[in-house]
């Protein structure tokens, strides 16, 4: 366990120093002064002093070399838009709102992924079976943001059962939650099903029916265990995706999250912030990898992990 977590870790940091030094030369090759360019009115004594606040004035190499050691200290640096804010405080801003957000459609995607899936493949080809994978190859297709816009329809204005938008009450995660887990829940549902109907054929599975056991014991029991192996590998990436909440979703929802952030940031060329929000997104996406290969152990004793 420790050799494997140190050569995870070891990767991660390699990992994350290449995506830092792809993004930072991407980001100020494209647009050198940043959100500078966007000031053109500022008189040339401000302009100097803010191109050395930010070190505008240094070369690439030694902004580089700077930004890298402040973000080993855990300090991005202060923001270039937003200039009484630093970075870390429009991370504490936004990441808790996309956590809470995710952390509820992730919940969402697990109970309808996993409900239907189950009961798909306990009632192979039936009419139920057939609705449910419809519904899922529906939930894969269509684009979040589009059935957001359907929801917002049909959920708001015609039943006004949520409100359209903002933040701050518990109902108002549950509508955005709902359109976010949607494709998750789809991708849960197929391979859930998918991995039951191949669990179901065991010899294993036949004998627990054998013995006598309670149906709802021999599924949940024994074949759900061994069925959710493929589910397990999608969820790294997929936790990563949906704990850092949709772009497009939150500028839908009008909720102040970090994805509403990194918009901003790209479009007002803020690159600290964008480079830290692209951090963020490539930490938590090892991190869920990691976490991913640690189940596999506790889910089903015969995998070893590699060393």
């Amino acid at each position: 366990m420790i050799r494997f977590l140190g050569k995870r870790l070891m990767w991660m940091i390699i990992t994350m120093w290449v995506v830092f030094t792809v993004s930072f030369f991407l980001m100020w090759t494209v647009s050198p002064e940043g959100a500078l360019l966007s000031e053109r009115q500022l008189p040339e004594a401000i302009k100097r002093n803010l191109e050395e606040y930010y070190d505008l004035d240094k070369p690439l190499g030694v902004r580089y070399v700077k930004t890298m050691t402040n973000y080993a200290q855990l300090d991005p640096g202060p923001s270039m838009k937003l200039i009484d804010k630093s970075v870390l405080d429009i991370l504490k801003e936004g990441l808790p709102i996309s956590i809470s957000l995710g952390l509820l459609g992730l919940c969402f995607a697990m109970l309808i992924g996993f409900s239907t899936g189950i009961v798909s493949a306990l009632r192979r080809q039936s009419l139920i079976d057939v609705t449910f994978r419809m519904i899922a190859t529906l939930g894969i297709a269509i684009p979040n943001f589009v059935l957001a816009g359907f929801a917002i329809i049909i959920l708001v204005f015609g039943l006004n059962l949520f409100p359209a938008a903002g933040w701050g009450r518990p109902i108002d995660l549950v509508l955005p939650s709902l359109c976010l887990a949607a494709p998750f829940a789809a991708y849960i549902s197929r391979l859930t099903r998918t991995g039951m109907l191949e669990v179901l054929g065991q010899d294993y599975i036949r004998t627990a029916y054998a013995k006598g056991l309670m149906p709802a014991t021999v599924v949940m029991k024994h074949a759900f265990r061994g069925a959710i192996l493929p589910v397990v590998s999608y969820l790294g990436p997929a936790t990563a995706g949906i704990l850092t909440g949709s772009l497009v979703l939150e500028r839908i929802f009008f909720i102040p999250g970090l994805g509403s952030h990194f918009i901003e940031a790209v479009q007002q060329k803020d690159h600290p912030v964008s480079l830290a929000v692209v951090m963020i997104y490539t930490f938590l996406l090892f991190s869920m990898n990691t976490l991913v290969d640690l189940s596999y152990g506790l889910i089903d004793p015969r995998v070893k992990l590699d060393k």
